[in-house]
């Protein structure tokens, strides 16, 4: 998990380009998904942490995105994940 507020904006480009962030999550209500999700490129700077995997933010307690993941989410609310 990497916050974005320690991590410089040239670097989380470079992670981005090589594959190395797939996801985006919020800190404060422990969700994540897409980096294209328009719910996550409305939430603050200091709420916003990176992933390289859905395994890695799942490690970190992290549930999927209603909007973006809708099938995954829908799985983590009926209790299947």
């Amino acid at each position: 998990m990497i916050n974005h507020q320690k991590i410089t904006d040239s670097e989380l480009f470079r992670k981005i380009k090589n594959r190395e962030i797939c996801f985006g999550g919020n800190q404060k209500l422990k969700i994540y998904g897409a980096l294209k999700c328009s719910s996550g490129k409305r939430m603050k700077r200091e709420n916003r942490v990176f992933f390289s995997s859905e395994k890695d933010a799942k490690q970190n307690g992290f549930r999927p995105c209603g909007h973006c993941m809708k099938s995954d989410y829908q799985k983590w609310k009926n209790g299947l994940i």
